[in-house]
């Protein structure tokens, strides 16, 4: 049974002796339901939200999520252009573990609906790039996870071997994605500092009456790790009008060589988010989710033979019943990011969530090995479904499935170039800057109920 808010309240005291506590509310957006969790307000009239979880995976995550931001010191921040949550503290409820954090202020924006051109876009763009550039000591000094290049790709092979083991990947997925781990230059990328797997509602926005919906906090950090830069940018397979955007701003403001494959390598891992949910589904025996999974990926192989250079680049009917899969996914089965505990006005509804290893996810390294209780002829049928032999799909396009030439031209376009696009586009962005502010408008009138 869910907890009162008045009953959260009390264990505030115990996180933060000698607090005030003068009132106590729900949250007026929708979480997942993965935790209990209640506003707090004290006498100062701060803020603070706190969270409660009964079960180890939830645990796991607030232990994470304590653990980055304690791991955030001042200098850290100070970096930042934005506000991340402040830890507050921890405690004991019943069995539950319950984390206390300061509860920041602003509005979200859907992926979909996140609109190109100046504002949200361009400061999305930014706020990632902030985060990469900041130092890995950061991560290694709070003893947190750290993944190179090399480890990475070795994740992204056992993930594809898998699914694959399951026989329920479509072949011209299954070529498409081996195609790209064997790509060398695929792999080429300095590991940074992420949050392992930012969502377009992890943004927090104020308007600026004349730069637009500008980023003024981030929350959702227990992912916070040393890896790969593409996995805080594969949620914007979602957000196609404003992605342009987003990948010219965290171009502009990262502070390394360019990574001709970025965006190739993010939209590889956006796809592989359907291999998770059914490499996660098979471990746990759920064939609701391995069946929801399996349509999923059917799905998403029909869209691409539209286009087979690019990954979710192709916006047919069929990729998008994909990417809104959230709304068949058992809730009690789902393990998407939660951050809605970290504000009172997010809303999450992406499928999108990080592969870290802090347990928040479906692990890959769980899901990679074959169940202890496994039978033997199970084992050996998931052991030759490994190395089945699948639809030769090479010469779909001339320079394989994942060519970086687009890519690379845009990453090393004029600077007449850019200034050409960005003229064509200016006459759109009053109306770009209106629709991020009609999000603004809805976020008040919600929040004043």
């Amino acid at each position: 049974m869910a907890r009162s808010p008045f009953t959260l309240a009390a264990a505030v005291t115990a996180a933060l002796p000698g607090a005030d506590v003068t009132g106590a509310r729900p949250l007026t957006a929708d979480g997942d339901a993965r935790f209990d969790s209640a506003v707090v307000t004290l006498a100062d009239r701060r803020e603070l939200a706190i969270r409660v979880a009964d079960d180890d995976e939830t645990a796991r995550e607030l232990a994470a999520e304590a653990l980055a931001l304690r791991a955030l010191t001042a200098g850290a921040r100070a970096m930042l252009p934005f506000r991340a949550p402040e830890y507050i503290g921890e405690t004991r409820l019943g069995d539950g573990r319950a984390l206390v954090t300061e509860l920041l202020p602003g509005f979200q924006i859907e992926a979909p609906l996140v609109p190109a051109g100046p504002g949200a876009a361009e400061s999305m763009g930014a706020a990632i790039a902030a985060v990469h550039g900041m130092p890995i000591s950061v991560v290694r000094g709070a003893g947190l996870s750290t993944r190179s290049a090399q480890e990475g790709r070795d994740e992204v092979r056992r993930l594809v071997d898998t699914a694959a083991a399951t026989g329920r990947v479509p072949a011209r997925l299954t070529v498409r994605w081996r195609e790209a781990v064997a790509d060398d230059d695929l792999w080429r990328f300095e590991a940074t500092v992420v949050l392992g797997g930012v969502q377009a509602t992890s943004f927090l926005f104020d308007d600026d009456p004349e730069l637009g919906p500008q980023v003024i906090g981030l929350v959702g950090w227990h992912g916070l790790s040393v890896g790969d830069p593409a996995v805080d940018l594969a949620w914007l397979s979602a957000a196609p009008d404003a992605a342009p955007d987003v990948h010219a701003s965290y171009a502009r403001a990262a502070g390394r060589v360019p990574d001709a494959a970025l965006e190739v390598r993010a939209r590889l891992l956006a796809e592989l988010e359907f291999a998770r949910w059914l490499v996660h589904g098979d471990s746990l025996r759920r064939t609701d989710i391995v069946d929801d999974a399996a349509a999923l990926l059917e799905a998403l192989a029909a869209g691409l033979r539209d286009d087979d250079r690019n990954v979710i680049a192709a916006r047919s009917e069929g990729v998008d019943s994909a990417l809104d899969a959230l709304d068949r996914v058992p809730a009690s089965a789902a393990v998407a990011v939660d951050t809605s505990m970290q504000t009172d006005a997010y809303n999450p509804d992406d499928l999108w969530h990080d592969a870290d290893a802090t347990g928040s996810v479906p692990s890959l390294d769980r899901a990679s090995h074959a169940r202890d209780d496994e039978p033997d002829a199970s084992v050996d049928r998931r052991a030759a479904m490994t190395n089945v032999e699948t639809e030769d799909l090479s010469g779909i396009v001339e320079s394989g499935l994942f060519p970086l030439e687009d890519v690379e031209q845009t990453a090393n376009a004029s600077d007449q170039g850019v200034d050409d696009d960005r003229s064509a586009a200016a006459g759109d962005s009053d109306e770009a800057q209106r629709a991020a502010r009609a999000a603004l408008q809805r976020w008040k009138s919600s929040a004043s109920e």
